[in-house]
């Protein structure tokens, strides 16, 4: 986040702020689904995430913060679809305003789209006087209110945005590959001999398009299957049957959808020169500044 936040990266300001928002959406996610519920809740269960009221207000940024970080990269996709494909709208659109505005729109209609989050738990036991655990419902899972809001919920975190970014994506890929070869065609051979920046630029935008929103695709495809096939199934519910097929596919799907909100940093790292670069010197500079305070200490 501080490296794509210094602006030193090479990219717009627009981008640099789509992957910051994802970056802080990806830190959320691995803090409050992975450390504070996955790991904290399980491997102690008498800490005070316990705590019903806590674990109401856990199980809401759980939400929240997952649906941040999957809506922020169908805004970074959408980004680069109106970049690449609507030039009319680029000058309009790709600029920091629209994607300030973007971003706060999206985290606002995320956190009151899960407000219903908040009044879905019930506390498992109460023990002296306190609440422990969360467990939906009876009431909620069969009223309208809650009926429409799990349906909702699973639209707007899986289906929709999987359909986005692939949808996106293949009009994208297909618009720069039709430039990239009639652009070739109007060069002739000199572009087997001389380097072009336009099409450099394009090898780039393909190369980060496909590293963001394809891994995405990739890692949400087992979770999106696998909610597809409980829904029209009837298998949503286990029952305590922790062998069962479907109960495996589903966790295994999760466990690959956490980590697409991971690998980002990583993806950066790998396709980005000016990142590489960039991150070096913030990590060498509090060391540096150590070094420069020791020698005029001494």
């Amino acid at each position: 986040m501080v490296v794509l936040f210094r602006g030193n990266c090479g990219l717009s300001k627009c981008i640099s702020h789509n992957m910051v928002a994802m970056a802080m959406a990806d830190l959320l996610v691995m803090m409050f689904c992975v450390i504070g519920y996955h790991i904290i809740t399980y491997q102690f269960p008498t800490s005070f995430l316990s705590y019903t009221s806590t674990c109401k207000v856990t199980m809401y940024f759980n939400s929240t913060s997952l649906q941040s970080s999957v809506w922020f990269t169908v805004l970074f996709t959408i980004d680069r679809f109106v970049a690449i494909c609507c030039q009319k709208l680029k000058a309009k659109y790709c600029t920091v305003r629209t994607a300030f505005s973007g971003i706060i729109t999206v985290a606002l209609l995320v956190h009151l789209q899960n407000v219903p989050y908040l009044f879905e738990f019930k506390p498992v036991s109460v023990v002296n006087g306190i609440q422990w655990g969360c467990q939906p419902s009876s009431w909620f899972k069969t009223s309208p209110v809650g009926v429409t809001f799990s349906s909702l919920r699973s639209i707007l975190t899986v289906i929709l945005p999987f359909v986005l970014i692939a949808l996106f994506n293949c009009v994208t890929v297909r618009r720069i590959l039709l430039a990239s070869k009639a652009r070739r065609g109007l060069r002739g051979h000199s572009s087997q001999t001389q380097k072009d920046p336009e099409m450099e630029s394009r090898r780039k935008s393909i190369i980060l398009l496909f590293s963001v929103s394809g891994i995405f695709i990739l890692l949400w495809l087992p979770v999106t299957v696998s909610f597809l096939t409980t829904q029209l199934t009837g298998t949503a519910h286990y029952d305590g049957d922790y062998t069962d097929s479907a109960y495996v596919a589903t966790e295994a799907g999760y466990m690959l959808m956490y980590l697409s909100s991971c690998t980002n940093t990583c993806i950066y790292t790998a396709t980005q020169a000016k990142f590489r670069e960039d991150m070096r010197r913030v990590l060498k500079s509090p060391w540096t500044l150590f070094l420069i305070l020791i020698k005029k200490h001494s």
